[in-house]
């Protein structure tokens, strides 16, 4: 029965999730230094990880100050087609597969996909890095854990940043609190 559940555990996956790894959020129009810092350890972790890798893109159009985000964070940012909503170029050749645009803090189709992987084959862990911590990576933790409650859900926090390095810290303290693994602090 041991060496069963073993196998079971061998065959199992591990995910990566890249968020929100933009122009705009590194050193666009909402950009700061602790993005840029994290972008060379996110490379080299998605480089090196052996399991499937996922990219979110914060998506906006042209009417985004005229939405209720854009109304409350009035600098438009993550706009369709511009340089701004480009994955950054440093991660950019690493992607491999789809793109999960996402019109909102978290990806509820991203949530749904991974249930689904999930009942075709068990994934063993997830892991989020990216930006930003207090926003929409907190965001895609909470809802890929509303929808897996059983898997092991990591955010590795030597791989974010957040908008403030306060908020940053508030947001790994928050996750803790909801059963999500903080790692990298």
């Amino acid at each position: 029965m041991y060496e069963r559940r073993e196998k079971e555990r061998a065959d199992m996956q591990d995910i990566l999730i890249a968020v929100d790894l933009q122009n705009d959020f590194i050193d666009g129009a909402l950009g700061t230094p602790e993005a840029v810092a994290i972008v060379p350890r996110v490379r080299e972790k998605v480089a090196g990880f052996a399991g499937k890798v996922l990219f979110t893109r914060d998506t906006h159009q042209d009417n985004y100050l005229d939405t209720q985000e854009g109304r409350r964070l009035p600098v438009p940012h993550c706009i369709e087609g511009t340089d701004g909503w480009q994955i950054c170029d440093a991660v950019k050749p690493l992607i491999q597969g789809k793109v999960f645009d996402k019109p909102s803090f978290g990806s509820v189709e991203l949530g749904q996909m991974l249930r689904q992987e999930n009942e075709e084959n068990e994934i063993r862990s997830i892991t989020l890095v990216g930006l930003c911590t207090d926003i929409c990576v907190i965001a895609n933790a909470m809802l890929i854990k509303a929808f897996l409650p059983e898997v092991k859900i990591v955010v590795d926090a030597s791989c974010c940043a957040g908008v403030t390095p306060q908020s940053h810290k508030n947001a790994l303290e928050a996750m803790k609190m909801c059963q999500i693994e903080v790692t990298g602090e």
